[in-house]
């Protein structure tokens, strides 16, 4: 019943016959002049809107619209001025001028950038999980030195440990491995093509603004390193008065963290942010096995950011960031293995990147966006008396073109992206690729309860070939505060000789082989409901990857490793369930997540559930914020079983709880935090010791990793403001 009425209205004007003579005539379209002002100034970029009919403000503040004679209801929008409606009833050609009010409530709402529309969340049809900068303030008590367990507490992602001996982690997302996860910074792939094991685990939450999470197969946006989804990392704008604080952070594990971080507008619409940090963690041997539980390293990074904006449509960011960071894991000084011999590992990191965002907004209500960046990764990774140096060089740039013409909000643009990579040790390794592409987005707003949009993207790989990837999406408000998004899409991957198995041995271990591209298909439906304070949210979403590359010993020498293309398929699917409260500074998120992941069986022939993705989780978290004066914050955490690969130990993990709790307090410009995490102690080593018996056949001494090695912590600080 609730559907009638909008379909009534719809249908006739879908299939009614166009008019002809004197009705034709009779309904002959009059013009609608519209001039937006704020403060008399003309307001460029305002969307002015009848229905399904609408135009942006050009540079005088004027907009025009045809419309058939007879009552309209007219709507003129501004991000960050107060919305302005009335009605109009037409019979000749009329011009309006139309003064907007600054809106300050406006200014905070959140606006999604992944999907390159840039409009509201709650308007967006394709379904993008927001870390806002609440909960990063959080997150960053927690661990201030990276986003790893930012992106591990966000429903649907699993921050899987890959690399015991140096700490390194992928992100999964939707049960998909962590090569399929593109990580972006303001859209950029500052982090490389591909971000490794270590990516998320050195970048420093305190410039970020906010998180932005497309999950599921998202080629259709971002070609070939988005088959399993993007994190859009959108960096902190300038602050007005300027900001100055200082972090120092502290934990019983032996890690310290340094933070500082200055913004302020410089005049003319100039602005600028810059971070700079230091961190240092020391080896810890948890279960007194004589091997190091948590590696030591030593990191510093550093990103200043210059903003331009003229408040008329143009605006720029440019940034430039480095870090340099040594790891070192294995065994304690001292220590050995069970065979009796010593092994560390260890890998020093150097990275630079630049990058530059700009938008231009030309006439007729048409943006032109340019992006572009580069990056250059170099390692120096020592497994036990093997050094394998290696380099990898990205460099990325994209136009686009967008605009409104009646309810279709479109964007068209092509892109390219190169990749270098060197292994100076492994040269059978090395590859140059070079990917242009290009992509279109129509959204489609017939009525405003119902958004249709279509993505598709045309990539050529130099080495794999071409590739079509359509996305489809659609958002439906079938009733007041109830929100149905359903979304289907295809990807390609692009293999490199790293996985999750190659970043623990090292390429001195694999064996070269010709791969082929793996291709995915995914879709989701999201329904969503909000009564009052309470949001509730549930998803259900599908995806499937053909000719996954895996890892098995090669036949020729078990002591390497190879990697091919399956004869089958990655299958995944399952659902997410999200409950929110919000009111008066308490917030409290329930979560759980149910996956079934199953993928062919390198060593025999079927299929088997992919190892190291828990069937169940769960989470409460609750916290209470008075302004001015502090937070607390409790968290619990349930991961359940487990499917384990090549664990001498068992073949199935325990299911485990987390429990956690934060406290803030203000005293003028200085805050005092203390962060208790894993207050139950739990840890893998109190089941099986991590350190196998003996070393397995492709060199490795530790099992994989199911649940925390580092147990019980406390970290505390301090919090300046100058």
């Amino acid at each position: 019943m609730m559907l009638a009425r909008p379909f009534v209205v719809i249908l006739p004007l879908l299939f009614a016959a166009p008019p002809t003579g004197l009705a034709a005539a009779q309904a002959a379209p009059v013009s609608v002049t519209v001039r937006v002002l704020s403060s008399d100034a003309a307001v460029e970029g305002a969307r002015v809107s009848a229905g399904a009919i609408g135009a942006l403000t050009d540079d005088a503040g004027v907009a025009r619209l045809a419309l058939a004679p007879g009552p309209h209801r007219l709507r003129i929008e501004k991000l960050g001025m107060r919305d302005a409606q009335f009605d109009l009833n037409l019979r000749a050609d009329t011009t309006l001028t139309v003064t907007l009010e600054q809106d300050a409530i406006d200014v905070e709402a959140i606006i999604v950038r992944s999907t390159r529309a840039e409009r509201r969340i709650e308007d967006e049809p394709l379904r993008v999980e927001v870390v806002g900068r609440e909960e990063i303030e959080e997150k960053l008590l927690m661990t201030p030195g990276d986003i790893a367990m930012l992106l591990n507490e966000t429903a649907g992602l699993r921050v899987q440990p890959t690399a015991p001996s140096l700490g390194g982690a992928s992100v999964r997302i939707q049960g998909l491995r962590g090569r399929y996860t593109q990580i972006l910074s303001d859209g950029l792939p500052l982090y490389g093509g591909q971000t490794g094991a270590l990516g998320a685990l050195q970048i420093p939450p305190m410039d970020l603004g906010q998180v932005e999470v497309i999950k599921g197969v998202a080629s259709a946006l971002y070609g070939a390193s988005a088959l399993g989804g993007v994190v859009n990392l959108l960096s902190r704008r300038p602050a007005e008065p300027r900001e100055r604080e200082l972090l120092l952070n502290q934990s019983t594990l032996g890690g310290t963290d340094v933070i500082g971080w200055a913004s302020g507008q410089a005049g003319g619409g100039w602005g600028y942010t810059l971070l700079a940090s230091a961190h240092r963690q020391s080896r810890a041997d948890i279960d007194d096995d004589g091997w190091a539980d948590l590696p030591s390293y030593r990191r510093i990074v550093a990103r200043p950011r210059v903003f331009w904006n003229d408040g008329r449509g143009r605006s720029l960011l440019f940034t430039v960031g480095g870090m340099l960071e040594d790891r070192d894991g294995g065994t304690l000084p001292g220590s050995a293995t069970p065979d009796g011999t010593p092994f560390t590992e260890s890998i020093e990191t150097r990275r630079a990147d630049a990058g530059l965002t700009a938008q231009h907004l030309l006439g007729g209500g048409r943006l032109l966006s340019v992006r572009g960046s580069a990056s250059l990764l170099r390692h120096e990774h020592r497994f036990g008396d093997v050094l394998e140096p290696d380099a990898h060089a990205t460099a990325f740039a994209e136009a686009a073109l967008s605009g409104t013409s009646g309810a279709h909000t479109w964007v068209a643009g092509a892109a390219v992206q190169y990749e270098r990579y060197t292994a100076d040790a492994a040269p059978a390794f090395d590859y140059t690729h070079s990917v242009p592409g290009v992509f279109a987005q129509d959204e489609f707003a017939p009525a405003s309860w119902f958004t249709l949009a279509l993505s598709a993207r045309i990539d050529h790989h130099d080495e794999y070939g071409t590739f079509a990837n359509p996305r489809l999406s659609a958002l439906l408000r079938p009733a007041e505060n109830w929100t149905v998004r359903a979304s289907a899409g295809t990807g390609f991957f692009a293999p490199t000789p790293w996985t999750e198995e190659t970043e623990a041995v090292g390429l001195g271990r694999v064996v070269p082989a010709r791969l082929e591209a793996e291709r995915a298909r995914g879709a989701s439906l999201d329904v969503s409901r909000t009564l009052g304070p309470v949001e509730l949210n549930a998803t259900v979403f599908a995806s499937r990857i053909d000719d996954p590359v895996q890892a098995r010993a090669a036949s020729s020498d078990p002591s390497r490793i190879q990697l091919f293309n399956a004869d089958g398929d990655v299958r995944t699917a399952g659902t997410e369930l999200l409950a929110r409260y919000h009111r008066e500074g308490v917030h409290v998120t329930a979560t759980h997540v149910y996956m079934r992941s199953t993928e062919p069986d390198p060593t025999a022939t079927g299929r088997r559930v992919v190892p190291l993705t828990p069937r169940h989780t769960a989470g409460v978290v609750a916290a209470w914020e008075q302004e001015g004066r502090g937070r607390a914050g409790i968290e619990f955490y349930y991961t359940g079983l487990q499917q384990l690969d090549d664990n001498p130990y068992r073949t199935e993990s325990e299911p485990y709880v987390i429990l956690g709790f934060l406290i803030e307090r203000r005293f003028g410009r200085a805050r005092v935090f203390l962060n208790a995490e894993n207050m139950l102690d739990t840890r893998q080593t109190r089941h099986d010791p991590l350190l196998r018996p003996s070393r397995a056949a492709d060199g490795r001494w530790l099992t994989g990793a199911w649940a925390p090695l580092d147990g019980r912590s406390f970290n505390g600080g301090l919090r300046l403001e100058f």
